[in-house]
Parts: structure tokens; C-alpha cells; sequence
């Protein structure tokens, strides 16, 4: 006769003790982060029961199985609430995978390395910026791998959102309308430099650009009509300042300057994102405020077999669900035994339309995989689902200049589900104007290139 030590229920009450007392770190059987240290399986640092879906629902759900309207109850605590809405009355549908037991295929190598290299070595500033024990901006990785207040977790969000010191995204989006068709289709392309916190060999800093965070850039290229509207979105460190945020319209035939309150507008028509919504941390950090860590608990995440490309030569993906069948990407979830519910309020924005939002981060690699925000009257709003994982699909890998297997998103969905508009993107290979995804290539050329006034503008003109 086996005997079990923990009763069905134990992993739960663990998280929920941990959550009330607020101060524990990751894990429930043991710590979580020697376990990833040293590379170990970390299913260890948890009970069967946030290991097992098939544990976890008393068998009603199991790893190969799609969850639908018929079983989606067995996982409802599982999901955000739009989540589980967009399956129970939509028709979404998703496919359970085996759950991801080495943290190390949940990371770009590189930052993995930098994160385990730096534990420890982050603190706030008196102004609740990251510094190091010298004083100086922070050096790459995450600051607090194991976050144990909403501060410390929004912090790892916010200090590099791609985990590359270098990023050009090619994305291929559909707007979906109520109707269930497509109302616009664009093609467009996002940058992101770091200029601190950099994990290549060539040192944590820019050099000369020790003041800024990021640069970000995003520009169209399809469809005609709105080719060339681009915009360069430059972040200081100092998390109190708003970012500089310039545009250049073509109609207008020159850049302009956008207030702090554009962050919370779609970019162009049809579109259900805000730059405010990037990384669920679109907004420096200490112009958001009342951090607040509500649960802990575990959570159903796109983190694994979500990358298409061994089966599309452009990354591309099945859809299906709402009116038309077009309204949702296929996608692959697996049971995360621990995720952190954190909170926060815009404090530095008087007139924002959000009055909060939700974020649900994976503690393992303290990434996002779920993230909702609410009105001024406290109603649901919007969800904004992302996928990751390593790029292997089948006998297709797609390697980094380190020869690692790429570590990215795959993919997003937006939805508005008080207008119940969907943004779906891909992160493609390639789009309109032969733009084409890559990874750490560069610094100030790609600088020169896509991420200044000059740039905008001259890659707006075409």
C-alpha cells in the first residue's frame, strides 16, 4: 500500500499560505531557483497535483486532450476569465502538452546565463529604480528571478521585454470584427534595442547611452493605405520619466510628437493593442503603481510547441472558432505548477482608460502568459495572450548565433471583449517589404538603422 505524504489539496493551500504572508519565493516542496541553478528537473519543487493535468482534474482532463465547451469546467480555475469565456461560448479550443520540466527551454540562453550569473546583485534606488550594489544601472537577466513582491516581479518585466539585446520582429496581424471576419489585415515590424541590462559579450551598456532603457520602433508595410506610418517609442532608465514617443505620419509628411496618453490608443485602425499593453509592461514601471502580488496559483500557459516552423514557411497557423471560424489561433498549453496574479493601478496617467490591470508570470522564467485590463468602472476590458517557446518544431530548429535554439513569442491574441474585436499576430518569418525576424544581430548599426528619427522617417518614405 502506497501512502501519500500530501494530501490532493496540499499544493493549493501551499500557494495560498505563501500568497497571504507574501513573503515566500517559488516552490512549495523546496526552492525553486537552486533547482533551476543547477539544472535540475523542477517538477521536484512541487507537489504531483501542479505537476499532472491529469492529477490536477481527478482525471477528467489529460496531456494529448483538447479542452472545449464539454470539458472546459475541469479547468476553469486554470484560465483567466476570458480565457475560459472564449472557450465555453466561442468555440475556442486547446490542445494540452506535456508539461515543461527544464526552465532552461523557457529562456533565450543567453539571459538564462545572465540571470543566474547577477542573482542577487539587483536592489531599488531610493526612487525605485534598479541599480546594482555600485549604484549603476542594472546588468543583464532577470533583476529578481525570484520575485517575492509585485515591485521585484513587475521589475523583471519591464527591464528587457524580448530577452535579446536585439530584436526585429516581422508580424503578420488580423483584426477580426464581431461578425467573425476579417475587418483589416496589416503587416508591420517591431524593434527593440536594449541599451542597458545587455547579456552579450560586448558589456551590459550602450555605449554612450547609459540613461536610456530601450529604443522601440514599429513601422508598416501592408496594406497600401497604411504603409509607412511608423512610430519610435525611446524609454529612458529613470522608470519615473514618460518615454519620448515621436511618429511619422505619411499623410502628414513628417514626425510629430505624441502625448504620454497615446500609449493608450490603437496605433492604427482596427487594432485592439496599445503600445501600453507590450510585455504587459508597455508603460514604465513607476508610472504604474500599487504593485500588489493577489495570488499565487497554478496557471494553463502557451510556453511550449507553439512555434509552426517546420509545418508553414512563414511561421503562419491554423485558426478556428467564432462566427466565421476565424476568430482564434490554434494553440498548445501545458499546466504551470506556479504562477504570481499580480495587480497594479496607472497612477501616472489621470486620463488613461485602464483603471487596472492583471498580470498572470510564469516564476520560473518570470515571464507573462496572461494579462487583462479593466476600465475606470472596474469591468473587464481586455486580455492579451501570448505564446513562447523555443523555436523547434518536428526536425526544424531555428538556432541563434550561439548555435542555441531561438527563445521567443510565437504569437498573440488580443481580445476587446466589450467590443468583441480580436487582434491576432504571428510572429512570421518574413513580410511586406522583404522584413524578416531576427535575434541579437548588431548594436549601433541597427541603432542607425531602425531606431531614430531619421529612421522612422526614411523607412516610412520607403
Amino acid at each position: 500500500m502506497h501512502i501519500k505524504k500530501y494530501d490532493f489539496n496540499y499544493g493549493r493551500r501551499a500557494l495560498l499560505e505563501k500568497t497571504l504572508k507574501g513573503v515566500a519565493g517559488a516552490g512549495v516542496l523546496a526552492p525553486l531557483w537552486p533547482l533551476i541553478a543547477n539544472g535540475a528537473d523542477t517538477s521536484k519543487a512541487y507537489p504531483d497535483e501542479l505537476t499532472s493535468i491529469e492529477m490536477y482534474t481527478k482525471g477528467k482532463v489529460k496531456v494529448g486532450d483538447l479542452i472545449t465547451a464539454a470539458n472546459v469546467d475541469a479547468v476553469k480555475d486554470l484560465l483567466d476569465p476570458i480565457a475560459y469565456n472564449q472557450v465555453k461560448t466561442m468555440g475556442r479550443k486547446i490542445t494540452i502538452v506535456k508539461p515543461t520540466t527544464d526552465a532552461g527551454k523557457l529562456f533565450q540562453a543567453g539571459y538564462l546565463d545572465a540571470t543566474l550569473r547577477n542573482k542577487g546583485k539587483a536592489k531599488f534606488d531610493a526612487n525605485g529604480n534598479i541599480i546594482t550594489a555600485e549604484g549603476k544601472p542594472w546588468i543583464g537577466g532577470n533583476p529578481f528571478p525570484d520575485a517575492k513582491t509585485g515591485n521585484e516581479a513587475i521589475a523583471n518585466l519591464t527591464l528587457s521585454w524580448g530577452r535579446h539585446d536585439f530584436d526585429i520582429y516581422a508580424i503578420r496581424d488580423w483584426d477580426i470584427a464581431p461578425t467573425g471576419e476579417t475587418a483589416y489585415q496589416y503587416d508591420f515590424v517591431w524593434a527593440e534595442l536594449n541599451a542597458t541590462g545587455r547579456t552579450g559579450k560586448a558589456g551590459p551598456y550602450l555605449p554612450g547611452k547609459e540613461d536610456i532603457l530601450r529604443f522601440q520602433s514599429v513601422w508598416f508595410t501592408s496594406p497600401q493605405d497604411t504603409a509607412g506610418t511608423s512610430f519610435l517609442n525611446t524609454w529612458y532608465y529613470d522608470q519615473r520619466k514618460f518615454p519620448d514617443l515621436i511618429g511619422y505620419l505619411p499623410a502628414f509628411r513628417r514626425v510629430r510628437t505624441f502625448p504620454a496618453n497615446q500609449r493608450f490608443e490603437p496605433l492604427v485602425s482596427g487594432v485592439t493593442i496599445f503600445l501600453s499593453d507590450a510585455w504587459a509592461a508597455g508603460d514604465p514601471m513607476l508610472t504604474w503603481g500599487n504593485y500588489k502580488i493577489i495570488e499565487r496559483k497554478p496557471h494553463l500557459g502557451a510556453i511550449s510547441q507553439n512555434w509552426y516552423g517546420g509545418r508553414h514557411a512563414n511561421w503562419e497557423r491554423p485558426v478556428h472558432g467564432g462566427p466565421k471560424g476565424q476568430t482564434f489561433f490554434e494553440t498548445q498549453m501545458e499546466l504551470i505548477p506556479e504562477v504570481i496574479v499580480l495587480e497594479a493601478e496607472p497612477v501616472g496617467y489621470p486620463r488613461a482608460p485602464v483603471g487596472k490591470k492583471r498580470v498572470y508570470i510564469d516564476v520560473r522564467n518570470q515571464m507573462f502568459v496572461a494579462y487583462i485590463t479593466f476600465d475606470r468602472r472596474g469591468e473587464m476590458w481586455k486580455s492579451f495572450e501570448p505564446g513562447f517557446c523555443q523555436y523547434i518544431d518536428g526536425n526544424t530548429t531555428l538556432k541563434d548565433a550561439s548555435g542555441n535554439p531561438v527563445w521567443s513569442w510565437t504569437h498573440v491574441m488580443t481580445h476587446d471583449i466589450q467590443s468583441n474585436r480580436m487582434s491576432r499576430f504571428v510572429q512570421a518569418r518574413e513580410v511586406t517589404g522583404g522584413y524578416k525576424s531576427a535575434y541579437d544581430d548588431g548594436g549601433q548599426d541597427v541603432y542607425s538603422k531602425y531606431l531614430t528619427s531619421q529612421a522612422i522617417q526614411r523607412l516610412g518614405v520607403g
